[in-house]
């Protein structure tokens, strides 16, 4: 994402970007989400997609609190 409004706030896989996604929906944050194919392998031939979640600088402080709780809700399950 080059536009400079926006800051990448999480790297990582479908089902955390989905739940940290909706987590900010949740208190009124748009998150963009872009997928990354890790090392532009094809996914069907051994590589990863990830998703790239994007916040307004303005939404930022609030954003990474998101992010914090979500993981913090992974590990301990």
């Amino acid at each position: 994402m080059t536009d400079s409004n926006y800051n990448k706030i999480f790297t990582g896989n479908l089902i955390i970007a989905q739940q940290i996604k909706q987590s900010l929906e949740d208190i009124g944050i748009n998150a963009v989400i872009k997928e990354q194919n890790e090392s532009n392998l094809n996914p069907i031939f051994g590589g990863r997609l990830l998703q790239e979640i994007h916040v307004h600088k303005d939404e930022l402080d609030e954003a990474v609190k998101i992010v914090k709780r979500v993981r913090s809700n992974q590990e301990a399950s």
